[in-house]
């Protein structure tokens, strides 16, 4: 008698694209950013590290000087409480590693002039290319650089080893303001990207 083997998908198709605990984290995330960038345009209208940019008060967050940084202190501790438990979870999963390495110049040179012409494929949402996987590390180093630039303006006094790496209260200010603005670039393209793919938002909403 032949032995058959039934229809059966593989795990790999049954097992949802983003897990629970992913989604959770990056919406929580992506909320504490944005309260905390748009609050932080408010407080740097006040005292601007650059004289000849001022952010339009209708894209701010606060209404003043004193409730954009309760909404940004408020942001501040879901950012960290949040993303501690993102990366903890993703190392532990061996998520981080599976999705974001290998990477090498040459595959984000490739994927980044695909996508310029047009033919960077996203047909398997569980792979990221290259220029994605670069984009998502540099924006965890960049939350990374504003958290740690954050406490050295603000507890400048109790973190002095901290301020002095940052070069110094003012220059840390300037590293704050220029992480914020490479966050902002991120948002927009991060937007954009997903209008291109819609199907990528309701991966994140649903999972599947």
């Amino acid at each position: 008698m032949e032995a058959t083997t039934p229809p059966l998908a593989p795990a790999r198709e049954k097992a949802p694209i983003h897990p629970l605990w992913l989604r959770v984290t990056h919406w929580l995330n992506a909320i504490a950013a944005l309260i905390m960038m748009f609050s932080g345009w408010r407080i740097y209208d006040a005292s601007p590290v650059f004289s000849n940019i001022v952010i339009p008060p209708s894209i701010t967050l606060g209404g003043w000087l004193g409730g954009a940084l309760q909404w940004h202190f408020a942001a501040m501790w879901l950012l960290v409480f949040n993303g501690i438990v993102y990366l903890a979870l993703n190392l532990a999963s061996g998520r981080f590693r599976s999705k974001f390495f290998p990477l090498s110049p040459r595959a984000v040179l490739r994927d980044f002039i695909a996508a310029l012409s047009g033919k960077l494929a996203h047909a398997d949402l569980r792979q990221y290319n290259a220029v994605q996987k670069l984009a998502y590390l540099v924006v965890i180093v960049d939350l990374l650089v504003l958290v740690l630039s954050g406490l050295a303006i603000w507890k400048s006094v109790q973190f002095p080893l901290l301020r002095e790496l940052m070069g110094g209260y003012d220059n840390a200010r300037v590293v704050h303001f220029c992480a914020m603005a490479v966050m902002a670039a991120f948002v927009v393209v991060h937007v954009a990207m997903v209008a291109l793919v819609p199907r990528s938002l309701i991966t994140m909403l649903r999972g599947r």
